[in-house]
């Protein structure tokens, strides 16, 4: 790893991404579930949303001959094992399930599945393209404003040092004036100079986004990730690292992942709509209420799976947990719009 003053965009590709010695690409490593909690790994019950998701989406587009399911950043191919196990044979004997990491296949896949490092061709698959905490790791930049208020980018070592550099300008300038916090005023009405404030710049991440989405020829494309809004950004930004579960200060050496809160209102086009988990989840049949408690003296064990599986729904659906992830949903073709209302 190099030593170099660089932005952290530049810093996060390679720490994340780099031949051999990239958090997600250095080989034998455990993935994303050896560090970190997902959706995915939490319960079986969100693949078996997701495959719920799907067969309306095969529906709405009229049972094509050839359905496809692209996980992007599937990590080692959990989802996409996870949806196979849970659709309709009819719907399965017809999918083509593609999986997008950067990472190596690993060994004992399912067959079926097909591992690129590359989002296929525009407009090359028609059924659901699925992104889980994948624009979360799209590198961005980071602002933050000097003792005269001034936005100027942040530049980062690998051992995780960090000065300011240049003002912000051009089209990130432009997207920090759009889709950030406005700056605070004085009293007099001018601008207050706030030192210390600090922003990522996602406009990388509304550009994978849009190259996501133009993979599908007709259907659905879905991101579920950390977000939030134009009107309540964090005002010191929200870059952190992770490493054995546990939250750990976002060093660019490759020995931790790093991860920043989406703007998915920045991502989304214009017929998209944004839902939270929550509201996603329990419109797929997700629901985390206890089963009756006369179910034990009837069926015993009945109970206990069914009080198991509200637990996991509990937690999926959990509004100050993974429930309050944000979910943007982009038909492309109007037969896969409003499937979650």
């Amino acid at each position: 790893m190099t030593n170099e003053w660089c932005g952290w965009r530049e810093a996060t590709q390679r720490a994340l991404y780099g031949p051999d010695e990239g958090f997600y690409t250095r080989p034998g490593g455990p993935g994303p579930a050896g560090h970190f909690r997902t959706s995915v790994h939490a319960s079986p019950l969100y693949a078996g949303a997701v495959a719920t998701l799907l067969c309306r989406v095969d529906a709405a587009l009229g049972h094509p001959g050839e359905l496809a399911l692209v996980d992007v950043g599937a990590g080692r191919g959990e989802l996409l094992t996870g949806v196979l196990a849970a659709l309709p044979g009819e719907v399965a004997a017809r999918l083509r399930p593609y999986a997008v990491e950067r990472a190596a296949r690993p060994e004992g896949l399912d067959a079926r599945i097909r591992w690129r490092r590359e989002l296929p061709a525009p407009g090359s698959v028609t059924g659901l393209l699925f992104a889980n905490e994948w624009l979360d790791n799209v590198p961005v930049e980071v602002v933050e404003t000097d003792t005269d208020g001034v936005p100027r980018r942040v530049l980062v070592r690998a051992d995780g040092t960090e000065r300011l550099g240049e003002p912000v300008d051009g089209a990130d300038a432009e997207w920090l004036r759009r889709w950030w916090a406005p700056p605070a005023r004085d009293a007099a009405g001018g601008t207050a100079a706030s030192p210390g404030l600090r922003a990522e710049i996602g406009r990388p991440r509304d550009e994978a986004w849009a190259q996501a989405v133009g993979t599908l020829r007709a259907g659905l494309a879905v991101a579920a990730d950390y977000a939030h809004e134009r009107g309540d950004r964090p005002p010191f930004g929200t870059l952190t690292g992770f490493r054995d579960g546990r939250e750990v200060p976002p060093v660019p050496d490759g020995s931790c992942d790093i991860t920043a809160h989406v703007a998915l209102d920045a991502c989304a086009g214009p017929s998209a709509e944004r839902l939270t988990q929550r509201e996603a989840l329990h419109a797929l049949g997700v629901d985390g209420r206890r089963p009756p408690l006369a179910l034990a003296a009837t069926d015993p064990s009945g109970y206990v799976r069914a009080l198991s599986a509200a637990g996991a729904a509990a937690e999926l659906t959990d509004p100050g947990g993974l429930g309050g992830f944000g979910w943007l949903l982009e038909p492309v073709g109007t037969a896969c719009a409003g499937l979650l209302r």
